[in-house]
């Protein structure tokens, strides 16, 4: 039930009073840490709202009206528009666990979470707002979209890419020997590093297809096939050439990993798994190790093959059949999602958006 908000409240007259000193310190500080102190200032409003019940002893319109009074009180200030302190508000419920955790584990204090967790102060204000839209209220996958953005420098519309194509759901997802093959620690590495399935559709490919279109396409296209291979990959070659004895082999694409210093061999199959490729695979990386491997410099190489289909169990046993690190993925060609069709209906992610853009402008002064 709503209720009328008394101007003579004492409590929320101080309590207004209280964030306008607080906003007021935040914008003092250095503006290489406008992004920081904003967060902070976001953080603890969701935390009042949350935790003071604002909404049970003031009634439901205490935000319209709270975002009225602070706006009335400092003018120029942006981002206290009603939609952007709801951001708040889910900002505060979306982290509070974490920090309850990070609590347990010895932290001091609030503003330490968001340095320990995730690394949430080094994200813009506007990427948190579209990752709490796309992924609710689980923490895990809000943490993992926090750190790939800190990790890659991601723009805001390759945030959303990568979200629109379930990147949280494919990262790490391979079927490898990893464990039986590496050490510990690049195990768990090269694993990460991994994704099943590639999303290969930014080739343009739709039609009827061979291996050359295929590779061609990908290489035609390669900075995003490297974005989409993942972090620390360089080209190396196409049909690299490596002589073995008295053959000539050539490698589909070569690549090298600096994260974990090692080449990474990447065969691509139009068709369904078969035992002969992971044969081929494994001779490809043993080759590598022999001919283009720096003891001392590099790590062991790893084969990655990716192909339309496979039998899980299939592919599980021939990955048991060798001694070398291999992985094998699936690729898709086709969009994660289809494009949106004028004159369906908008989702509410797509409502408050354009809400958000359209109050007052403010948030969009968050961007810069």
């Amino acid at each position: 039930m709503n209720k009328s908000i008394n101007i003579l409240d004492k409590e929320y007259l101080q309590w207004v009073k209280d964030l306008c000193g607080r906003y007021r310190q935040s914008q003092i500080k250095a503006a290489v840490k406008v992004n920081v102190e904003q967060l902070k200032f976001n953080w603890f409003l969701g935390r009042d709202i949350v935790e003071l019940h604002v909404e049970e002893r003031w009634g439901e319109s205490v935000i319209t009206r709270l975002s009225k009074d602070l706006r009335e009180a400092i003018p120029n200030a942006a981002g206290l528009s009603k939609s952007n302190i709801y951001y708040c508000r889910k900002f505060y419920l979306l982290y509070k666990d974490a920090l309850k955790t990070f609590h347990q584990l010895g932290g001091k204090n609030e503003t330490e979470l968001f340095h320990q967790v995730g690394g949430i102060f080094e994200v813009p204000w506007r990427h948190h707002c579209l990752i709490m839209d796309k992924v609710k209220d689980d923490i895990d996958k809000a943490l993992f979209y926090v750190h790939q953005t800190v990790e890659n420098g991601w723009s805001r519309s390759m945030l959303l890419n990568f979200i629109s194509t379930d990147l949280y759901e494919r990262q790490g997802k391979a079927l490898t020997n990893f464990t039986k093959t590496l050490p510990d620690a690049m195990s768990d590495l090269a694993q990460e590093l991994t994704k099943d399935p590639y999303n290969f559709a930014f080739t343009g490919i739709t039609g009827r297809y061979n291996e050359r279109l295929l590779k061609d396409a990908l290489l035609n296209n390669i900075t995003r096939f490297l974005i989409e291979l993942g972090t620390g990959f360089a080209y190396v070659g196409k049909e690299y050439r490596l002589e073995i004895g008295e053959t000539e082999n050539f490698i589909d694409l070569l690549f090298y990993n600096l994260s974990l210093s090692c080449y990474v061999v990447v065969e691509v199959k139009i068709g369904k798994f078969a035992f002969a490729d992971i044969g081929q695979l494994g001779g490809y990386v043993v080759a590598c190790n022999h001919i283009l491997r720096k003891k001392g410099r590099d790590n062991p190489t790893i084969g990655l093959l990716i192909c339309k289909e496979k039998d899980h169990i299939q592919a599980q046993y021939a990955l048991e059949s060798s001694n070398q690190p291999l992985g094998i993925s699936e690729y898709d060609l086709e969009k994660f999602y289809p494009e949106k069709v004028e004159g369906t209906m908008p989702t509410i992610e797509e409502i408050e958006a354009k809400l958000r853009d359209t109050d007052d402008s403010e948030t969009n002064d968050l961007t810069r």
